[in-house]
């Protein structure tokens, strides 16, 4: 299998329209089981550099809903993935969503320590534009290093992440 290419682009500010058509399509599927929807990642963070990619975190209550949120979502083309090694948030894939954005879509109970790390650290990012300035660089400099190899890349930005999460208390 071929290597996926790392592409890291400047800030598009149509990124807010592509959440917000995703996070329309599944506040629609999931009706009252979703408390809310974030838009996380990098392309959350306006003039962040990014992978191309919509991050969304929809916020349930709890894991009793989780049943209820894979057949509501399994029902618009989404299969669960599991939590994938990261406790506190559930992965989805889609097949078949070709007229939506490419995003990544997670599933985390309202306590989850992954929720609380995606948005915080959004949240910095939104609040500290020297930090987002510096963070689009490291994105950049490891998409140029690193750009067969996506696993070099987050090891590239991870000292970057770690400098916040510490400042974050997280």
């Amino acid at each position: 299998m071929a290597a996926k290419t790392v592409v890291v682009e400047p800030y598009h500010e149509t990124w807010i329209q592509d959440f917000a058509r995703i996070q329309a399509v599944i506040q629609d599927a999931l009706s009252d089981l979703a408390l809310r929807i974030e838009h996380v990642g990098s392309t959350s963070v306006p003039g962040l550099s990014a992978k191309p990619i919509i991050d969304l975190d929809v916020v349930i209550r709890d894991d009793s809903l989780l049943d209820a949120v894979i057949s509501g979502l399994g029902q618009i083309g989404y299969s669960h993935e599991g939590n994938l090694g990261i406790p506190g948030r559930e992965a989805f894939r889609y097949d078949g969503r070709t007229h939506l954005p490419k995003h990544h879509l997670y599933v985390c109970p309202q306590d989850s320590p992954e929720l609380k790390r995606h948005t915080a650290f959004r949240d910095y990012l939104r609040a500290h534009p020297e930090a987002a300035a510096e963070y689009s660089r490291i994105k950049e400099e490891g998409a140029v290093l690193y750009p067969q190899d996506i696993e070099k890349y987050i090891e590239y930005k991870a000292p970057f992440i770690r400098r916040i999460y510490g400042i974050l208390g997280l």
